[in-house]
């Protein structure tokens, strides 16, 4: 993707806040792939076919986890949250490459605009570690879902 990133030349900060805003809101997608459905399913101790059957849909031609509707908005339905609000997402070490790339997504980065877009419902932009521009790049060019 060709954009003119010289506004993150400095690198972008990012820390996950568990605030969950990420995976809840308006109706939308969680692409996966076919190895990331193998491993979500093996760690049900499903087959691929099953953990669709159970917790995906297709639409557009492709698999995405289902949602449902909550007083947050739609959440993944992998979502949890905790006594304090925190949300978790319970396959944490397995979740799709579509939810570890976040917030560093090809639409947040086109231009410094974007990227305020998104920390305004992301409080997590803008804060805690700082990721170099090499790697923020790195992280970008490997979405592959959209």
């Amino acid at each position: 993707m060709a954009t003119d990133d010289t506004w993150q030349s400095d690198g972008l900060r990012f820390s996950c806040t568990q605030c969950g805003n990420c995976c809840t809101g308006p109706s939308g997608f969680v692409w996966f792939t076919d190895g990331e459905c193998a491993k979500m399913a093996a760690s049900f101790g499903m087959t691929p076919a099953e953990f669709c059957q159970q917790y995906a849909h297709r639409t557009q031609g492709r698999w995405t986890l289902n949602e449902q509707l909550t007083e947050h908005g739609y959440d993944c339905t992998f979502l949890r949250r905790d006594a304090e609000g925190k949300a978790l997402c319970s396959i944490y070490k397995i979740r799709p490459r579509q939810c570890r790339t976040w917030p560093f997504w090809p639409e947040n980065l086109g231009d410094e605009a974007a990227w305020d877009s998104a920390a305004r419902t992301c409080p997590g932009i803008n804060h805690g570690k700082l990721y170099p521009v090499d790697q923020v790049r790195i992280i970008r060019d490997s979405n592959h879902f959209t």
